[in-house]
């Protein structure tokens, strides 16, 4: 006979067994000494939590022969073998992704009726309740409103979203949580003591942060572990095994980050990926590290697990690392785990999101260096003295040049006149050249629509803060929202420092000679209902 796996074989026998549930356990094991034992449960939360394992304990409990209620379930008396044996006729499971129809249901509620043969209760526990059909909820709906006296009903589900309101309400419902990595950690190293296994706390502690809070699968990661009892595990064994890079490779990614090195940055993750580790994996690591810096910045780094030298380390990348750019890397990588990390070049939506966090990867580094350049004067074509009279025609420079005017010439060496600011006035020649990165700057904001339909707009005119855009597409019903104009005028003003008001609106093509004036009210919105427009010399009019 195959030896049974390891979370089979500590599957949890008593309610003091079950880690990270005491909210729950606590209340049914007070429900249980007072006999107040309700019709129906309902348990949700992630897999691996410890559900379907609790149901089976209430279901022992309630039909426990032992004397002290404290005591059930006791796991000693025929009531409880049976259950542990599997030959306990009053409980019945249910897997709801094979029986969703509403025959099924209907055929558990014709048997409900019947009494128990065994114990006290028919306990019938229902799997993944969220999938039965709506028919097949009508159907469970009327069974619990009355229930016969012995029944109880433990219905367990991974989305409670999908449960109908009208079943929740009829339940009494607990919410199982993800167990902290330290708690199933130490309940790893209880099992490997068992064992007699010879493992590394920092493997274990590897080995709960990959469970993500899911004891059971913890549990199957360390039975994957174990290929030989009798060889020790370490944690480079561990990473190998998992697929998951080294602490060194992460530490390394961070320090490309904070250092801006884009090249160090992806040799590091193609190293990585070519040494064996699976992308998502290592994706899933560096959201948790760059989560620890977000935490260490924010808050402090005591709410970090990990040893002193650990949150020192994240105290220092913090340091080197704005808010801003932080949490642009955060969320960078953390899309890039939503994407396909499976295809043919795993390791590109990892790049992707490197590149993408650096600053270097942005057009508001190239931009803010460009406004400087053209400002800046030619150094062998002297200004005339027309040109700054021309320029200062304002009654504000005509004051400002006055007191030069009249202190006289200077005996002195004329110094080198200083370098004019920058000019205050937008030209249409300077928004149209600069399109592309404000078209990236909006992209660089967040999954949106806008940037897609961006690639078929055009800068139409501008006028004083007004830029108005055209496009030949009916995009401009789009555009025009709150939220897409918003992203325009945010790109605008960080690449241009001056606050810009945004319109999109249709523009027709030129056909030669004439043009049609497509900001009129009237020319809008027929080209908006689709009309089209044709001009014939100068005399003739447009359809």
């Amino acid at each position: 006979m195959p030896e049974q796996a390891l979370y089979l074989a500590w599957r949890p026998m008593r309610f003091e067994d079950v880690i990270g549930q005491e909210h729950i356990t606590r209340t049914l094991r007070n429900s249980l000494k007072s006999g107040r034992v309700r019709h129906a449960y309902l348990f949700s939360g992630p897999r691996g939590t410890g559900k379907t394992t609790t149901a089976r304990l209430l279901a022992r409990a309630v039909n426990c022969a032992d004397a002290d209620p404290g005591r059930r379930p006791c796991n000693r008396c025929a009531a409880c073998r049976a259950v542990n044996e599997g030959r306990y006729l009053d409980l019945i499971e249910i897997d709801a992704a094979t029986h969703t129809g509403v025959d099924d249901v209907r055929d558990l509620r014709d048997k409900v009726a019947f009494a128990p043969g065994q114990g006290n209760y028919k306990v019938y526990i229902i799997d993944e309740v969220h999938r039965f059909t709506g028919n097949a909820f009508d159907a469970l709906l009327k069974t619990l409103e009355e229930p016969p006296p012995h029944a109880v009903f433990v219905l367990a589900t991974t989305e409670i979203d999908k449960v109908p309101a009208t079943i929740r309400s009829r339940c009494l419902p607990f919410e199982f949580r993800r167990v902290a990595v330290q708690a199933v950690a130490d309940h790893l190293q209880s099992i490997a003591d068992a064992e007699s296994l010879r493992i590394e706390r920092p493997a274990l502690e590897l080995i709960a942060r990959q469970g993500t809070g899911s004891v059971r699968d913890s549990i199957s990661l360390l039975d994957q572990i174990v290929t030989n009892p009798d060889e020790e595990i370490t944690l480079e064994l561990a990473q190998d095994v998992l697929g998951t890079a080294s602490s060194e490779a992460v530490r390394a990614l961070l320090d490309a980050l904070v250092a801006q090195d884009a090249a160090a940055g992806l040799d590091i993750i193609n190293r990585a990926v070519d040494a064996g580790s699976d992308p998502r994996q290592f994706g899933q690591q560096i959201v948790e590290q760059l989560r620890n810096l977000l935490l260490t910045q924010t808050a402090s780094a005591d709410l970090v697990v990990g040893t002193e030298e650990e949150r020192q380390r994240y105290r220092t990348q913090a340091e080197g690392l704005s808010p801003a750019r932080l949490l642009r890397a955060l969320r960078k990588f953390n899309e890039a785990l939503a994407d396909d990390l499976g295809s043919w070049q795993p390791q590109l939506t990892l790049e992707l999101a490197l590149v993408e966090s650096l600053p270097v990867a942005g057009a508001e580094a190239a931009m803010a260096a460009e406004p400087v350049a053209r400002a800046a004067p030619e150094p062998d074509l002297p200004a005339p003295a027309s040109a700054g009279m021309s320029s200062a025609s304002s009654p504000e420079a005509e004051e400002s040049a006055a007191p030069a005017m009249e202190s006289g010439p200077s005996t002195e060496a004329p110094a080198e006149a200083p370098a004019p600011p920058a000019p205050e006035t937008l030209t249409l020649e300077q928004l149209r050249d600069r399109w592309d990165a404000v078209r990236q700057a909006v992209e660089q904001q967040g999954r949106s629509y806008v940037p897609a339909m961006l690639e078929h707009v055009q800068v139409h005119d501008l006028r004083g803060d007004l830029v108005i855009l055209g496009t030949r597409r009916n995009f401009h019903v789009r555009l025009n929202t709150p939220d897409a104009r918003e992203k325009l005028e945010q790109a605008l003003e960080g690449l241009f420092g001056r606050p810009l008001r945004v319109r999109v609106q249709p523009i027709a093509a030129d056909t030669g000679d004439g043009q049609i004036d497509a900001d009129d009210p009237l020319v809008a919105s027929a080209l908006a209902m689709g009309a089209r427009v044709s001009v014939q010399g100068s005399a003739e009019k447009g359809d």
